[in-house]
């Protein structure tokens, strides 16, 4: 599919699918509390595999044939499905729902940075990559630079989130190379390989005798299965191959204020002086990336 220019309707769907993602942060935090991180993705993938497997077979479309698609799609399914979805919900185990979300704004640097390497019309200039130093200063600022020198349990599972954030980079380039295939179709083979990674590993690790869900953590699991997982994914990759990485990263600009938002709203949770900070900082990097952007269009 070739790239078009963005219109307002297309920005609309920008906005939209950032409040679905944005309110997935909210919905992990229910369902941890009684569900661990791994069964829990596992569930979600299965969820949402099933309805993107029916949905696609009911409007006709068969999942793609080819050693090399298949293999991109693998590498879609762990570093946008498997290995972030899982990250995510470890973290969040013991950091509030709001501050995942921010971390999510190092996403669009991270693709600013992969697409100078990877693609010929996307190259970084010096206000994409100042941009970029914004974005790793306002991570620093927000885990606290006293605290990487000693690792501590939350801040092993705030630098999961900020590491989830760098596979949603990776996984929206290589979402930008798979050519030629319908998004329902894309989007169906990458979560049934996402699935066919994560249950054999939570088949082996997980003790399913020491779980006992609630309705809250099922009701939140399901939803993140067919809304923030199944049905986002199709919204997201219709925007990748229509508008490209750049564009569809921008994404993540509008996903922390919503994730903040649903927490403080839904959780009660208080963002802190020093998390609103590092969010302005990632922001102003966003912020500087776009017009770096614009520079190079011109």
């Amino acid at each position: 599919m070739k790239l078009t220019a963005p219109k307002i309707a297309d920005y609309a769907l920008l906005t939209l699918l950032a409040a679905i993602w944005g309110s997935s942060f909210m919905l992990i935090k229910i369902a941890v509390e009684t569900i661990p991180a791994l069964p829990m993705t596992t569930a979600r993938l299965v969820v949402a595999a099933t309805v993107m497997l029916v949905f696609a077979l009911a409007s006709g479309q068969k999942l793609p044939r080819g050693v090399k698609l298949w293999t991109m799609m693998a590498l879609a399914a762990i570093f946008g499905n498997a290995l972030p979805f899982t990250l995510i919900s470890w973290g969040e185990e013991s950091v509030d729902s709001g501050l995942a979300a921010i971390m999510m704004a190092i996403m669009p640097l991270t693709t600013l940075f992969l697409a100078h390497i990877f693609t010929d019309d996307e190259k970084l200039n010096r206000w994409k990559f100042l941009g970029v130093m914004l974005g790793i200063v306002g991570l620093v600022v927000l885990i606290g630079p006293q605290k990487l020198f000693f690792l501590g349990h939350d801040v092993s599972r705030e630098l999961a989130i900020a590491a989830a954030a760098v596979c949603y980079g990776i996984s929206t380039m290589v979402v930008r190379f798979i050519k030629g295939v319908p998004a329902r179709a894309m989007t169906t083979g990458i979560l049934l390989t996402s699935v066919l990674i994560m249950v054999p590993v939570t088949l082996i690790i997980v003790d399913f005798g020491e779980i006992s869900p609630s309705t809250a953590s099922i009701t939140a699991t399901v939803s993140l299965g067919i809304l923030q997982t199944a049905i986002a994914n199709l919204v997201a990759f219709f925007i990748i191959q229509k508008l490209g990485a750049t564009f569809f990263s921008q994404l993540n600009f509008l996903v922390p204020l919503f994730g903040v938002l649903f927490g403080v709203v839904f959780l009660a949770e208080t963002p802190s002086l020093n998390a609103l900070f590092a969010l302005i900082i990632i922001f102003t990097g966003v912020g500087v990336a776009r017009y770096g952007i614009y520079r190079s269009l011109r």
